[in-house]
């Protein structure tokens, strides 16, 4: 159903500014511009103007406008922006005023669904754009400008292009087996579905790169009670945002906290101290923290170096090879578990590194480190494949497809069959620009977003 209504939102945060931005977009945008600032204004041109109510002619800002006639506009509609002085009563004026002619307010995501239902964008660029106003650090603005500028689009198209050509051989062999055609026809297909068979595998053996990149690098604290998980957190992302106390088990819940590290964003969480416990909350943390590190892509094992016992040792079940082993008060005289320590996360395959929470020894060091890994985990040469789980799931349809028909082509049986694997696998990829996707998943995808985008 063809779009009618004329939508305004106000594109710039709330509250108290220097400047708030007022978009609109339908086929009322023009009437509605001229009937606030006057006629006469230039496609395309920065123009002041005094906006007057419709009704009384009240002026209700001095502003600069302007008018962006479609298809050449971001929605691909006649499309405006007022640039408003930033008082809360100003833009509420404003607002009321072109609510009042007859505009309605958009819905978030709006003016992003209309700019890809008028093919200005494809859904993976459309993605590109609510990740870019959700940017935290370096990486997520380089990947998600990637995206926007089509990057991701242009990888899946090429293979989508190729495997249409692939179907067009193998239904000529289907369709016109009495006509003049060579025996072998679909000979022709097997090395283009081997290709875009081995570029879709390489793109899932990355893994989850570029949703990690997006969501962030997850880094779980574990350890038992009173080792330091806490003072380490703070001490991380220099702030008190965990309490910490001479108290065992202060730490009852997973605490999250978002770091900007080597340009990439990472979630440090601190959890409850691992030990037996008949306390029924203290088990729910403890289960908490068992869960966390299972799923962390770290995990930090804090050690209590000044401790005369060693609890830690039945912690070698929670870390795998490549986490750390964090030997806290470095600062004190060495105790049994430090002198320990060393050695036991050597035999578990993880480095172990002296650190103190009193006074910052070996932070530097820690942060280095983590630093490599996060970079090592997250950076690569070429641009993600795919950055969100939808992505990966038709990617990993698409390859499921096309496994199935390079074997029956390889059996030199049921090329129909092939064939339609061919199809459906184009299908997969044609999903991840939004070609062929339902409605619901169009909801769902554009729901995300922030209103004015």
């Amino acid at each position: 159903m063809p779009v009618t209504a004329t939508i305004f939102a106000l594109a710039t945060a709330p509250g108290r500014s220097a400047v708030a931005v007022v978009r609109l977009s339908g086929p009322e945008t023009r009437v509605a511009l001229e009937a606030l600032a006057g006629p006469g204004i230039r496609p395309r041109r920065a123009s002041l103007r005094a906006l007057r109510h419709p009704e009384d002619g009240r002026v209700l800002d001095r502003a600069l406008t302007l008018w962006f006639p479609g298809p050449a506009s971001y929605t691909g509609e006649d499309s405006a922006e007022l640039h408003l002085h930033g008082g809360r009563a100003v833009i509420e004026a404003v607002m009321q005023a072109l609510e009042g002619f007859g505009l309605r307010p958009a819905e978030p995501g709006e003016f992003t669904r209309r700019a890809f239902e008028n093919g200005k964008l494809d859904l993976s660029q459309a993605e590109a754009v609510a990740d870019l106003v959700d940017a935290e650090t370096e990486a997520q603005r380089r990947q998600a400008l990637g995206q926007l500028d089509g990057d991701l689009g242009r990888r899946h198209a090429v293979w989508r292009a190729a495997l249409i050509e692939v179907l067009a051989v193998l239904e000529a062999a289907v369709d016109f087996p009495d006509e003049d055609l060579p025996e072998t026809v679909a000979d022709e297909a097997e090395p283009t579905i081997a290709e875009v068979l081995a570029g879709l595998d390489a793109t899932l053996a990355d893994g989850e790169r570029g949703e990690r990149v997006r969501e962030g690098y997850r880094i779980a604290l574990i350890g038992a009670p009173n080792a330091g998980k806490s003072s380490l957190l703070n001490r991380l992302v220099e702030r008190n945002a965990a309490i910490v106390t001479d108290s065992p088990g202060t730490t009852r819940d997973v605490i999250e906290v978002v770091l900007d590290l080597a340009g990439y964003r990472v979630v440090i969480a601190d959890t409850a101290g691992l030990r037996a416990s008949v306390d029924p909350i203290e088990i729910e943390g403890v289960r908490r923290s068992v869960l966390q590190a299972g799923s962390a892509d770290l995990r930090l094992l804090v050690i209590d170096g000044a401790a005369p016992v060693e609890p830690w040792r039945d912690l070698g079940e929670h870390v795998r090879p490549g986490d750390l082993c964090l030997i806290n008060k470095a600062d004190l005289p060495a105790g049994p578990s430090a002198l320990a320590g060393p050695a036991w996360a050597a035999g578990h395959g993880i480095d172990a590194l002296p650190v103190a929470m009193s006074t910052g020894e070996g932070l530097d060091a820690l942060r280095a480190a983590l630093a490599d890994r996060v970079v090592e985990a997250l950076s690569g040469s070429e641009f993600p494949g795919a950055t969100r789980a939808r992505h990966r799931r038709d990617l990993t349809e698409a390859r499921d497809h096309l496994a199935r028909a390079a074997a029956a082509l390889a059996a030199r049986s049921e090329v129909e069959l092939a064939a339609e694997d061919v199809r459906l696998a184009a299908r997969c990829l044609a999903r991840v620009g939004g070609r062929v996707d339902p409605e619901d998943v169009l909801d769902r995808v554009f729901a995300r977003f922030c209103i004015g985008k």
